[in-house]
C-alpha cells in the first residue's frame, strides 16, 4: 500500500515538474517525425496480465518492399536516439504508473511473446508490477545478457522494499545523465529473447 501511494504521489509531482520537458518532447516529435506522438503496445503487467504501455515514439514508420516494417535499427531516428539515450521516451509511462498499470520501480515490461519462453524462475519477475526503472536498469541495462537481466529482476522481487526503491530511483538519475547501457552493440536496444538454453 505504501508503495502504491508513493508511486501515485511521486508520479503526479514528476508530471507537473517535467511538464515543460514532456510538451517540448511531444512538439519535437511532431515537428521532426510527424504523428503519432505516442507509441502504444500491449505488454505483460502484474501476473502477466496485459496492459497498454505508453512511450514517446522513437522510430519512423518505414516499411520494406514486402510491406513489412524495416528492422528497428533502420527505423530508429536521430531524435529517437537522443530520446532513448536520456530515457525521455519513457516519460509517458508516468501516466501508466498513475493509472496503476506500472510502478516507478520494478522489472521492465517486455514483450507479450516472451511469456511462454520464461523458465519458472524467470517468470517470477511478474510477481510485482513492472517499473519505469529497476534493479536491472541501474546495473547494466541492455548491455547485460537476458539471463543476467532476469536474475537481477528476480533478485529485486525477493528483496524489494521501500528503501531499495529509493536507492534505485537515486541511482537511476545518475544513469540517465550518463546515458550508459541504452543499447547492446549492433542493436537499436537489444536482441530478442528466444528462451534460455537447458531450461
Amino acid at each position: 500500500m505504501l508503495k502504491r501511494v508513493f508511486d501515485t504521489i511521486a508520479s503526479l509531482l514528476l508530471v507537473l515538474l517535467l511538464l515543460p520537458v514532456i510538451l517540448a518532447t511531444a512538439l519535437a516529435i511532431v515537428w521532426l517525425m510527424g504523428a503519432p506522438v505516442l507509441f502504444r503496445q500491449q505488454r505483460p503487467g502484474l501476473h502477466g496480465q496485459p496492459f497498454e504501455v505508453l512511450k514517446f515514439r522513437t522510430m519512423a514508420e518505414a516499411t520494406g518492399t514486402d510491406g513489412h516494417p524495416l528492422p528497428d535499427e533502420a527505423r530508429l531516428t536521430k531524435l529517437g536516439v537522443q530520446l532513448r539515450r536520456f530515457s525521455l521516451d519513457e516519460l509517458p509511462q508516468l501516466f501508466n504508473v498513475i493509472r496503476g498499470d506500472m510502478s516507478l520501480v520494478g522489472p521492465r515490461p517486455l514483450l507479450m511473446e516472451y511469456l511462454p519462453l520464461y523458465s519458472a524462475e524467470q517468470r517470477r519477475r511478474h510477481d510485482v508490477r513492472p517499473g519505469i526503472t529497476g534493479w536491472t536498469q541501474v546495473n547494466g541495462r541492455n548491455a547485460l545478457s537476458w539471463e543476467s537481466k532476469f536474475d537481477l529482476d528476480v533478485w529485486y522481487v525477493d528483496h524489494r522494499s521501500f528503501w531499495l526503491d529509493l536507492k534505485i530511483l537515486a541511482m537511476t538519475a545518475g544513469r540517465v545523465f550518463s546515458g550508459s547501457g541504452v543499447s547492446k552493440e549492433g542493436f537499436a536496444t537489444t536482441e530478442k529473447f528466444r528462451g534460455t538454453a537447458d531450461e
